[in-house]
């Protein structure tokens, strides 16, 4: 249609290119487009005829300046969109004019479209040239946001960069992680699809497998990529492809419908209603471009009359193929089987893309894009004087003034705003759509929440509706190469497959992980331990030997026992103290010795229970001196027998040397000995309560540290030297008359004494935790009933049980 302002139009009404094999004798043919017609392409045509009436009907956009349209069908062919290219930039004029004053008739302004990613390269790779902006409604790869590559390039829809990542992040969002991948052989599906996987690799998700086809490839090409998807183990695929492509492989898998699939579908697809007659791809899901309103658009596309419809040859081809009738009066082969059009045909009643107007979504992008250039052009040729608008049709205008006004348009049409960046691209806006079928097995497109890229990060994806998946299914399909791993395991990735195939492997001994799918596990701080579960750090069980313990109880009994024992002992001696068996073993030393025997057996008490600074000084002191207490009086004891027998020699004054002075002298001198180690101990390196986290990995055992090994084993040592010491000297009494021989016993008990403490010291070092305070007890109490048992049990038998021989003329017959 002429008009004053020319635009340009290009849809891929057929969808493929006739094929021509040239025998180079005769001149080519112009290429043509063949194939299967594509109504819903005649539907953005139609729309933008509608928006130019409407616009020449306006009376406040472009008044008295009327445009006229060219439209072109390139069929997705790159060839016959260059043809196109040319021909919107050649104009009308059969006549090649040498002069400047070539009249230019019919020149575009600028051009709508392509429907296509390639065809809209080449194009605006031509037109670029001559700065003829081209404004696309359906071209969204990538690329052409590149200004240095394609600098009149301008589009209404939003570029794929950011459907890739809705779809990654749509992918993320219902947490699957193994996927198929399936893209046209063009600048869109390859461009898309590259965006959409390095979107992918950083949300965490891997692909199966990436496979490519192109709507004009063999079959075979077609059925391999189709036999891909039924032998895979991913359930979800991500289809980035063109919907002339799709049709292709739906109809290939049709023939063999796989397992149940998942589809994720890019715009150029998922609101095709060809693709959406498959019933096994029920429950996709995909991004849209928003749904709108055009007002008056569906009154306009069924407004079409008979005569209309005989001199156009594509609302003809249009109209037999919408009816399965033929408006020829000559027959070809192909229409035998079609009965005669006889005018009965209802447009109204048709169901047919072309009359699909309640999902108006790319129709929208070529209505913003012929709004979007006619604001240009009037801004370039308009102006607003004394309220009015005056329009200067005649006026020369150049493209390039049309390229730098689409730069600055701003204005809302029909509630949708309409602004470029400075990439030529709109705001990206997505409605998230899915395919739900109906009881009647129709596939229905519903909205079910929108992806907008202008908010926060973060915010930007949103579902609010309920949505419906493969099968019908009302639960999200899982799809991963290997389940998640649950707290207490770790991913440890299988060898040559990518990362979201792994093993999951329980935590090492000590640690942790308390997160789903965690790459590694780490330890519980020091005084902490896992959980039978391993996904939570606990505090480390306190172990002591407490009094609560069947093992402190049964050692404090034996405690008890033998400090009780001790003092009946020691009551039976006082009781009978005028007794020659008491008077004759020295009485003072002996209830000296019962007095340290009970606070041997008592002072075993003080290593039960919770050590503290105090009790961790208080054990191993008053074990230590006791004990040298408890030896000093044996080896007195020891003594006085010797010298006892040496004295009843002939000129012999050995007692008058170690009397009782002597005796006492000797035993605090040897006391004083320990307590002078044990304070030097004390003042230097004192023993102190500590928690050992090395014994034992998963409990604490609370003990008293040593403070100064040497003080201790001094303390030890000087014990052991005065056990030995007496041993010796009671061995060397061994021969003495059996009645006075008390030196037999002490051998005895020194005997048991030194075996005990010399069994102690590898017990000792060998026994973990609060058993090496066991062993030390129960070293104490078996010392001390040793001697207990082996110099008092005797007497205090001849005291109650044989009373005859607690008389002065048994002890002293030798016999």
């Amino acid at each position: 249609m002429d008009g004053d302002f020319i635009i340009g139009g290009t849809f891929f009404i057929h969808y493929k290119m006739q094929t021509v094999n040239n025998n180079y004798t005769t001149k080519p043919e112009f290429p043509r487009c063949t194939g299967s017609f594509n109504a819903r392409e005649l539907r953005f045509s139609r729309t933008m005829i509608f928006a130019i009436e409407e616009i020449n009907n306006s009376t406040e956009l472009l008044p008295g300046i009327r445009l006229g349209y060219q439209i072109y069908d390139t069929c997705a062919s790159v060839p016959i969109a260059v043809r196109v290219a040319f021909q919107l930039l050649n104009g009308q004029d059969s006549v090649f004019h040498k002069d400047s004053n070539c009249s230019r008739s019919g020149v575009v302004m600028a051009a709508v479209g392509d429907s296509g990613s390639t065809p809209s390269i080449s194009m605006s790779r031509i037109m670029g040239s001559f700065n003829i902006p081209l404004v696309s409604h359906f071209a969204t790869c990538a690329c052409l946001s590149d200004k240095q590559e394609y600098p009149t390039f301008f589009r209404t829809i939003p570029s794929d960069q950011f459907q890739a990542d809705a779809l990654a992040k749509l992918v993320k969002y219902f947490g699957w992680t193994w996927i198929g991948a399936v893209h046209s052989d063009s600048d869109y599906g390859n461009n898309g699809m590259a965006s959409f996987l390095e979107a992918a690799m950083r949300e965490g998700i891997c692909v199966e497998y990436t496979e490519s086809f192109y709507r004009t490839d063999p079959q075979s090409k077609i059925r391999r990529v189709a036999d891909v998807i039924r032998r895979s183990s991913a359930v979800v695929i991500v289809a980035f492809t063109a919907a002339g492509d799709m049709k292709f492989l739906l109809e290939e898998l049709a023939r063999d419908p796989p397992p149940p699939r998942q589809w994720i579908g890019s715009e150029g697809w998922i609101t095709d209603p060809h693709s959406m007659s498959f019933s096994f791809c029920a429950g996709a899901i995909g991004v849209a471009i928003q749904q709108s309103v055009i007002p008056g658009l569906r009154d306009f596309l069924l407004d079409i009359s008979p005569s209309e419809v005989a001199v156009s040859s594509v609302l003809t081809e249009f109209w037999e193929d919408a009816f399965n009738c033929s408006l020829k009066k000559v027959r070809t082969t192909a229409d035998i089987n079609k009965r005669k059009c006889d005018g009965t045909e209802d447009i109204k009643a048709l169901e047919s893309p072309y009359t699909e107007t309640s999902q108006l979504r790319i129709t929208n992008m070529v209505y913003k894009a012929v709004y979007a250039i006619a604001h240009a052009i009037h801004n370039a040729v308009c102006q607003e004087k004394n309220a009015t608008t005056q329009c200067e049709k005649h006026r020369n205008l150049e493209p390039k003034q049309i390229f730098a006004a689409l730069k600055k348009v701003n204005f809302t049409r029909n509630g949708y705003h309409i602004l470029f960046d400075a990439n030529g691209d709109p705001v990206a806006f997505y409605e998230l759509v899915n395919w739900q079928k109906r009881k009647s097995g129709v596939i229905e497109l519903v909205s079910v929440g929108y992806y907008d890229a202008s908010l926060p990060m973060g915010k930007e994806f949103r579902i609010n509706r309920n949505l419906t998946w493969v099968e019908g299914g009302i639960e999200v399909p899982v799809s991963v190469c290997s389940e998640s791993c649950p707290p207490g395991t770790r991913k440890v990735l299988q060898k040559g497959k990518p990362i979201c195939c792994y093993d999951c492997i329980p935590c090492p001994e000590g640690e942790i992980s308390n997160i789903t799918d965690s790459s590694d596990c780490f330890l519980c701080p020091r005084e902490f331990w896992p959980n039978t579960k391993k996904d939570a750090c606990f505090p480390k069980p306190v172990e002591f030997l407490s009094f609560d313990e069947v093992l402190s109880t049964i050692l404090a009994a034996f405690s008890i026992s033998g400090a009780c024992l001790t003092i009946i002992t020691a009551v039976i001696f006082f009781h009978h103290r005028t007794t020659p068996i008491v008077r004759a073993n020295n009485s003072e030393l002996s209830f000296l010795l019962l007095f340290s025997l009970t606070l041997c057996f008592l002072c075993s008490l003080t290593f039960i229970g919770a050590p503290s600074d105090w009790s961790c000084m208080l054990r191993h002191t008053a074990f230590g001196i006791t004990f040298v207490l408890c030896i000093s009086c044996v080896l007195g004891k020891t003594l006085v027998v010797l010298m006892a027998f040496k004295a009843t020699l002939p000129g012999s004054d050995v007692m008058k040397w170690f009397g009782p002075l002597q005796q006492r002298m000797t035993v605090v001198s040897l006391t004083f000995c320990q307590i002078l180690i044990c304070t030097v101990w004390l003042v230097l390196s004192p023993p102190f309560p500590v928690k050992n986290l090395t014994t034992y990995k998963e409990k604490i055992i609370l003990e008293c540290a040593l403070g100064s090994a040497v003080g201790f084993w001094a303390v030890l040592g000087y014990i052991g030297l005065l056990a030995l010491f007496c041993f010796v000297l009671a061995v060397l009494a061994r021969k003495l008359p059996d009645n006075f021989n008390e030196a037999k016993m002490i051998t005895f008990s020194m005997l048991i004494f030194c075996a005990v403490w010399i069994t102690f010291i590898p017990a000792y070092v060998s026994s973990p935790g609060k058993f090496t305070v066991a062993v030390e007890i129960f070293a104490i109490l078996a010392s001390s009933f040793g001697l207990i048992l082996c110099i008092f049990a005797p007497k205090c038998f001849i005291i109650l049980f044989q009373p005859e021989k607690n008389t002065k003329k048994c002890l002293m017959n030798k016999n």
